[in-house]
């Protein structure tokens, strides 16, 4: 399947977009009627602000937005086209034939390609005489079993209507009339002499219901019945007499089956001089609805309508934090031997997934603490979609892009059996999408928050515009290295003292150090677990002497040593010249022994959450590390990189048990030349 760049990039932007069948084209009508019309259609759908997604086969691939020159290759009467419904696809693909989709095998595509709403004429269904034929429309299946919103003028009036909308309840479908009243419409007429069950006045309410529609998860699509515009109303009796002289003609001359539909169609055409091919403003309103359901669901993503119990809803206002980072699936491999090695043995162990990344894991737990946040990622519309957007069902999704063709980022870590990372396989290649355009079209949250937090995950392009930006407006910027190799990326932008916090592991602050003293990234790979918590120190001090100069706070983790604060404020009048303290805290008298850690992955993210929490809120930073370190060992010993019983008051209560705990002042000094 091959989709367009302009349906793919409305797809991506959260745009309106509505798909067009392509039999309308290659069997409705006459050249070059068939191409005056599909282009009309499409036009019609850009001019209410809909991208159009016309769908069809050329050559065995499937095309979703087809070209003009595409459209004019299907509209040629001298090319062999097969009408392709659901069932005729195997042989279309697999023999590398052309193909125009019915609306069974439109439905079919367009949900393939996550398009919502589907706009054609007037659907099939049940045939006259069929207590004879058998002779029922696959587009009724298709209905019944393909969640997509098809927007017609209601069923073709050839049909037998009043078992067409039997047979539509009997699978379950939705049925909606649009307009003024419930008279449900007849192709070319207003009024079939049937009621639909339901009635939508205006896109705004269609909006409402398909999404309802689509929160529920029914594998069934919804019928929108759109009567034809006043000119044609009285119409009615005459194109009732047509299509019984059509019928009887068919007859005559032993037409039967898929072949009846479009050969009194075309009798139609010529029998009323054309006006049975007038009547279209399906595609008006089809644009409309498909634009007021890309807004609503994009308003509802922002709102938080399905909150979890730890989460605050913050609807009335911009958000207070603003991250910008990875979203990844995890999976802990946990080996529980001592002894493994490189040999190609399989060795015995357990292996759980989670969901984080660094980003993520923020967003997560600062979404519990009841901070506003938003969350601008990417994920990819794979195996791993749904249930990553269930388990961050919390959250602000607004700002997470979900991209075809694209995996969503992937983690493999191996673990000790303490706990302790081995080492990890990343599939990361997705965060490459989180780009300068697209975090662009949320200038105005990333201005108007109090501060912005950057994952290593994102491009060094990337962090030099949200820099830029956060530079021009004043807001100041966390960075979270999230590993070695990433830990000097917002010192290769152009921005002057781009970061204003980090919070670099032992490993990430010994490459911070060394590039900005030599301008390389090589470093001491020594465990700080495993060397005296003196030592430790000392050579901590050693490094934010260098890395202190160009970013003014800095809260490096020490493993089980617990967390070193250094920072840095004016020194009196001179520009020059600043006081630096630095502060040790030690692991909380609450702090998680090693036989009680399940996991390592994700402690420094909440620490940084809470720290975060705390900062705009107003609180001293003494208290938001203290608050930051019991954060940390509630994820040690949790499954969940963010344990799902974090909240400010279950917080607040493990903070009193610890309130005793003083950090240890190690030395202070003066810098100059920042």
């Amino acid at each position: 399947m091959e989709v367009s760049e302009e349906v793919a990039d409305a797809l991506h932007c959260g745009k309106g977009v509505v798909a067009l069948e392509s039999t309308i084209i290659t069997h409705g009508m006459p050249f070059p009627q068939n191409l005056k019309t599909a282009l009309s259609v499409e036009q019609k759908v850009r001019q209410f602000g809909s991208t159009p997604a016309t769908i069809g086969i050329v050559k065995g691939k499937i095309k979703v937005g087809l070209s003009n020159e595409e459209l004019e290759y299907l509209s040629d009467p001298s090319i062999e086209v097969i009408k392709t419904s659901r069932r005729d696809f195997p042989v279309v693909i697999g023999e590398k034939l052309n193909g125009g989709t019915t609306v069974s095998g439109t439905m079919v595509v367009a949900h393939m390609a996550g398009i919502k709403v589907f706009v054609t004429g007037g659907i099939g269904g049940v045939h006259r005489g069929v207590e004879q034929t058998m002779d029922i429309s696959a587009d009724l299946t298709e209905l019944g079993r393909t969640p997509v919103v098809v927007v017609s003028s209601g069923v073709k009036s050839i049909l037998d209507i009043g078992r067409t909308l039997e047979y539509l309840e009997t699978q379950g479908v939705c049925v909606c009339s649009y307009g003024n009243s419930k008279n449900f419409p007849a192709f070319l007429s207003p009024k079939s002499g049937f009621s639909a069950p339901y009635n939508i006045n205006d896109p705004d309410q269609a909006a409402k219901i398909i999404a309802s529609h689509q929160s529920l998860g029914l594998d069934s699509g919804m019928l929108i019945a759109v009567p034809i515009t006043d000119t044609y109303t009285n119409l009615w009796e005459e194109i009732e007499s047509n299509i019984q002289t059509a019928l009887e003609e068919a007859r005559e001359n032993n037409i039967s089956g898929r072949e009846i539909t479009p050969y009194v169609l075309s009798r139609l055409n010529e029998i009323s001089q054309g006006k049975s091919l007038q009547a279209k403003n399906n595609a008006t309103v089809g644009s409309q609805i498909a634009k007021s359901l890309a807004n609503y669901v994009t308003r509802e993503k922002a709102s938080h309508v399905t909150p979890s119990n730890h989460a605050t809803v913050h609807t009335a206002k911009k958000p207070d934090v603003v991250v910008v980072g990875g979203s990844i699936v995890d999976f802990y491999a946990r080996i529980h031997t001592k002894e493994f090695g490189s040999d190609g043995g399989t060795y015995p162990g357990s292996v759980q997934q989670s969901f984080g990344g660094v980003g993520r894991n923020v967003a997560d737990c600062l979404s519990r603490l009841d901070v506003n946040t938003l969350f601008i990622s990417a994920i990819g519309k794979d195996s791993h979609n749904s249930p990553f957007k269930v388990y961050c069902k919390h959250m602000n999704q607004y700002g997470i892009a979900e991209l075809r063709d694209h995996n969503t980022a992937t983690y493999c870590a191996v673990l000790r059996d303490n706990g302790e990372l081995v080492f990890g396989i990343g599939d990361m290649d997705i965060h490459s999408q989180i780009t300068p355009q697209y975090i662009a079209k949320f200038h105005d949250d990333i201005v108007s928050s109090k501060l912005i937090c950057l994952d290593g995950n994102v491009t060094v392009e990337a962090m030099q515009y949200v820099c830029e930006l956060a530079k021009q407006n004043g807001v100041p910027v966390w960075y979270e290295p999230t590993d070695l190799h990433k830990a000097v990326k917002p010192f290769q932008t152009k921005v002057t003292s781009p970061v204003q916090y980090s919070s670099p592991n032992m490993n990430e602050l010994r490459v911070m150090s060394t590039y900005m003293s030599n301008g390389t990234d090589s470093h001491n790979t020594e465990n700080v677990d495993e060397l005296p918590q003196d030592q430790v120190i000392r050579e901590c001090v050693d490094r934010l002497k260098t890395v202190i100069t160009k970013i003014p706070v800095v809260i490096a983790t020490i493993g089980h040593h617990g967390v070193v604060l250094c920072q840095r404020s004016c020194q009196g009048s001179a520009e020059d010249k600043y006081n630096v303290t630095v502060d040790w805290f030690p692991a909380t008298c609450h702090g998680a022994k090693v036989k009680d850690i399940v996991s390592v992955s994700g402690a420094g993210d909440c620490m940084v959450a809470a720290v975060l929490s705390g900062l705009i809120k107003g609180v001293a930073m003494e208290t938001n590390i203290k608050s930051g370190l019991i954060a940390a060992q509630m994820s040690l010993q949790s499954h969940h990189a963010v344990p799902h019983n974090i909240s400010p008051k279950s917080l607040h209560l493990t903070y009193e048990l610890n309130e005793g705990l003083k950090p240890q002042r190690i030395t202070s000094f003066i810098v100059s030349n920042v």
